[in-house]
């Protein structure tokens, strides 16, 4: 498409040549307009000669008037053609006109090129070429087209920052491709480029909800203090940014603080009522009061009958889920506390990084449990365990309740992915049976 630009830029510069040249290579001088009309004023004069020869020879005009006649025709013609008229030698301005036009055919394409240099967008042509192509089909063959893109994309946008839609393209293309570090930077970017372009408070806020939220799957749902600045950023921006709010309601629900996991959730439902994922939030909310073991609002209820999904299925998680027995192989039985915080998490098959699709916190006095992995446990409404065919469930006992893998931790993971599936099903076996060394 580059190429096509330069094709249309060539074309419109032989243009402006044209109306330069065409008057210099075809214009008629006074010297050819005088020797046209000359020629003219010749061929009146034979053709009334010949007029008053036929009228003498027909005997219409006599001798005497006939040489009369003759006599003033050719005094009108050297009137109008004098018989010693000088010839032009030459044609000074001839000349000054094949000087000015050579000097355009070097100046006009040069000037051109300096000044698009100087104040045109070539570099946001190349940038909206490579949004569009990052923009295409979502074949499963383009993986690693999509990379490339994004890595011209971002040396693009690093040389000329200024460009929101940009940033925000190369964010969401990170995100796919669940290189979440990458996708914060972005979006950071983004915030600084809409602070730059004069936007308002609630779009730098969230551009940074969404680094916050690429933070947190970085970080695989732990709440560590640099995403709790730049969530803390954007909400002094918004404090009802729907992105960071959701965050929080996350990180306190899996902390099992669902009295707070319900405040947040809340504030979206009130500030954002057409958010795309309403549904997910509310089902979330009413989880959180059903492990309180408290009756929800009745306008809660009523909302969940009035969406697509009934009640009873947030409820009772009847939807796609993964159902398994966790348990602790009897060699470590004497080795962990009781308070130990227990994990329990799906993630994509054949997937090794990224935020978990669904997530459970226990301790492992709890054990032996069952446990149904569901869209309720998800750690976003854009992740769910119901959004994929299979998942590798593990369970980890952590004894610094962080859900960053550490030395000292014990883990066990089923022996094959397990198939996502709606309705009752046979618990998969999982053992907690080996020691995180490194």
């Amino acid at each position: 498409m580059s190429n096509m630009f330069w094709i249309a830029a060539s074309l419109l510069i032989m243009l402006a040549l044209a109306f330069v040249l065409y008057p210099v290579f075809f214009h008629r001088s006074g010297r050819s307009q005088q020797l046209d009309q000359r020629n003219q004023n010749l061929l009146a004069y034979r053709s009334r000669m010949q007029e008053l020869d036929a009228e003498y020879e027909a005997g219409v005009l006599d001798k005497e008037n006939y040489e009369q006649l003759k006599t003033e025709l050719g005094g009108s013609m050297l009137d109008d053609i004098p018989e010693n008229e000088a010839p032009v030698a030459s044609t000074p301005g001839r000349k000054t006109g094949m000087a000015v036009a050579l000097l355009s055919i070097l100046a006009i394409p040069a000037l051109t090129l300096v000044l698009y240099e100087r104040w045109g967008a070539m570099d946001e042509v190349e940038q909206f070429i490579t949004m569009e192509q990052l923009g295409g089909g979502d074949d499963a063959g383009r993986e690693q087209q999509m990379a490339s893109l994004a890595a011209q994309l971002q040396a693009k946008l690093e040389a000329s920052p200024d460009n929101p839609d940009g940033w925000a393209m190369l964010g969401q293309t990170y995100m796919r491709m669940e290189k979440y570090l990458q996708a914060a930077q972005a979006f950071q970017q983004l915030e600084q480029s809409v602070g730059r372009a004069g936007g308002d408070d609630p779009s730098r806020a969230l551009a940074l909800g969404l680094a916050g939220q690429a933070m947190f799957f970085q970080y695989q749902g732990a709440m560590n203090a640099e995403v709790q600045q730049v969530i803390t950023s954007a909400l002094e921006l918004d404090p009802n940014e729907v992105n960071a709010l959701g965050l929080l309601g996350i990180s306190a629900f899996g902390q099992e603080n669902y009295r707070e996991a319900i405040g947040f959730w809340q504030r979206i439902v009130q500030v954002a009522p057409d958010h795309p994922q309403r549904d997910s939030i509310e089902g979330g909310i009413l989880e959180a009061y059903n492990r309180l073991g408290e009756t929800p609002p009745e306008s809660l209820q009523a909302s969940i009958q009035a969406s697509s999904q009934p009640p009873a299925q947030a409820m009772k998680s009847d939807g796609p889920a993964v159902t398994v027995s966790v348990s602790l192989d009897e060699t470590f039985w004497n080795d962990v506390p009781a308070d130990t915080t227990l994990f329990v998490f799906a993630r994509q098959a054949n997937v090794n990084s990224g935020a978990p699709l669904a997530v459970a916190r226990f301790t492992a006095a709890d054990m032996p449990l069952e446990i149904r992995l569901d869209d309720s446990m998800a750690m976003s409404p854009q992740n769910t365990i119901s959004s994929v065919e299979t998942v590798m469930v593990t369970a980890r006992l952590s004894p610094s309740s962080s859900v960053m893998a550490s030395a000292g931790d014990w883990q066990g993971s089923l022996a094959a992915p397990a198939t996502v599936a709606a309705g009752e099903q046979t618990p998969l076996t999982l053992v907690i049976d080996s020691l995180l060394i490194e």
